[in-house]
């Protein structure tokens, strides 16, 4: 397969500085059979051309050990393994009664192991409380949330 011969006046992928978007340039000017300088199609700025850059194939990372022997590395992963947010949050709000839940304000002042609820999280268990804010477990995790 031959690679085509671009010459000015044709068009080429650029990634465009002004809509930052890789799109259809046109060539305006060329040097030593490279382009060098380009004119978006979309919205008629004109820039250095900075083609489209090849995917990178992720290889996996090795480790070299004292004894000069290589090994992959471990992987690190974000989240540790334990029982998820809903189990957690619903093992926590068994002993409580979801209907003496208080309403959630940001001015409100809330007791540890007590049930609130959230117009966006729903009922959550007050599990940590600090100076203006209470850690909450709600059924889609943790959150932080402003109180007195």
């Amino acid at each position: 397969m031959q690679k085509r011969i671009l010459t000015a006046g044709d068009s080429v992928e650029s990634q465009c500085t002004r809509c930052k978007a890789l799109l259809n340039h046109t060539i305006v000017a060329m040097v030593a059979g490279e382009v060098v300088r380009v004119k978006c199609n979309t919205c008629g700025s004109e820039h250095n051309h900075r083609p489209a850059k090849p995917a990178k194939v992720a290889q996996p990372k090795t480790v070299r050990a004292a004894s000069g022997a290589t090994r992959p590395a471990a992987s690190r992963s974000t989240k540790t393994q334990g029982p998820s947010d809903e189990a957690i949050w619903e093992e926590a709000i068994k002993p409580h009664d979801p209907d003496r839940a208080v309403p959630y304000r940001m001015d409100g002042s809330f007791q540890l192991n007590s049930l609130l609820t959230h117009p966006t999280f729903g009922i959550g268990l007050v599990a940590v409380r600090q100076a203006g804010k209470v850690e909450v477990i709600f059924k889609s995790g943790r959150k932080l949330l402003r109180a007195n």
